[in-house]
């Protein structure tokens, strides 16, 4: 009876008097990397609705999510060698269809936090010298006590995904170091440590062939495309590279019935922002289908999205607030007419001019 009177009292105080469980994992989090946050919820619960789960986030790309959802599933059931990263990659396919996408929902869905991802851009590694910039200059040279941009994000950080954009553009010397991280787990840096790399998960996307699959005609069937991507794959990559990698997953291009899901997920970070400040966006069904339509480019994948939404939505939005029309607190119900969306009383005329000819490099 005491000890329930305590615990009352401890919930009226201004001040806790006790260190609760959660604030230490949260210390241990902070201070280790190792996420600690969601450990209530049962791993096996979590990892057998991964699918569902990356759904949500990612649009149009089911295979994408499954062949990603079964090597995690492998790597966490004790099934994949124990010496190697918890899954390894290789995302292909045309600009805007989801990968980097899918590398953040990963990111969350495993480590509990968007930015427990290390983005390293490959196109600053199209010299043969650059390679010392991974790991760490050698004992002698300039930079030796900086360390590597891999080997030290990854020591400071175990658990993370670490991306490697556009890899294709990188020197071949790269990916010998590449090797023995997907082999053995491990990478020694400049100055002699050992980096684990096995709670890590090595994500590679590549834009190589993917002019085949955006000149598809919508519809068409895209096995001979996907094909022809990996065709271009076997003949950038050398055999022992491509075969250390779990799955080489090949990214859908974007239809028009997917524009709907990735419009509902854009407005639902909208709102989210706007929630800051108590201010509620009602868009119905004519705004979203408009937004879709105005949106939709088979070349450029969900990006000229981001940019109509910006342009139509966001910039008067912007000036409506700035302008002390919208106050906090407020209700902007959104909808669409012949001209464009209306916000509120305010017509917004579409200004986007489509591309007469886009053409994939």
């Amino acid at each position: 009876k005491q000890l329930g009177e305590a615990e009352g009292r401890e919930g009226e105080a201004l001040v806790a008097e006790a260190v609760r469980p959660e604030q230490i994992a949260e210390v241990v989090e902070r201070w280790t990397g190792i996420p600690t946050t969601k450990m209530l919820e049962g791993e096996k619960e979590k990892l057998l609705k991964m699918e569902e789960e990356l759904g949500r986030r990612v649009v149009g790309q089911r295979a994408a999510v499954e062949a990603v959802s079964r090597a995690v599933r492998r790597s966490r059931a004790g099934l994949s060698d124990e010496n190697r990263p918890l899954g390894s990659f290789l995302f292909l396919g045309p600009t805007g269809v989801g990968k980097t996408e899918l590398t953040k929902t990963l990111a969350a869905y495993l480590f509990d936090d968007d930015s427990a991802m290390v983005r390293i851009d490959m196109s600053e590694f199209m010299e043969k010298h650059s390679v010392s910039r991974l790991i760490g200059a050698p004992p002698g040279y300039v930079g030796y006590d900086e360390g590597g941009v891999l080997t030290e994000a990854v020591r400071r950080r175990p658990y993370q995904v670490v991306l490697f954009d556009e890899v294709e553009k990188a020197h071949p010397d790269v990916f010998n170091v590449l090797l023995q991280v997907l082999d053995d787990g491990r990478l020694t840096d400049g100055q002699g440590r050992t980096v684990d790399f096995r709670q890590t998960l090595i994500i590679l996307t590549s834009n190589l062939g993917a002019r085949a699959l955006s000149e598809l005609p919508e519809g068409a069937d895209a096995s001979r495309a996907k094909a022809e991507v990996m065709e271009a794959v076997r003949q950038h990559f050398r055999p022992e590279f491509l075969n250390r990698l779990d799955e080489q997953i090949i990214f859908d291009r974007l239809n028009r019935a997917d524009m709907g899901g990735i419009v509902a997920i854009q407005m639902q970070r909208l709102e989210a922002r706007l929630a800051a400040r108590k201010i509620t966006l009602e868009l119905d069904a004519q705004a979203k289908a408009w937004l879709a339509e105005e949106g939709y480019d088979p070349v450029f994948g969900a990006r000229p999205l981001k940019r109509v939404i910006q342009r139509q939505l966001q910039d008067p939005l912007s000036e409506m607030l700035l302008a002390g029309d919208v106050l906090d607190g407020a209700t902007i119900r959104v909808t669409a007419g012949p001209e464009g969306l209306i916000i509120g009383d305010r017509v917004v005329a579409s200004r986007r001019e489509r591309p007469s000819e886009a053409v994939v490099h």
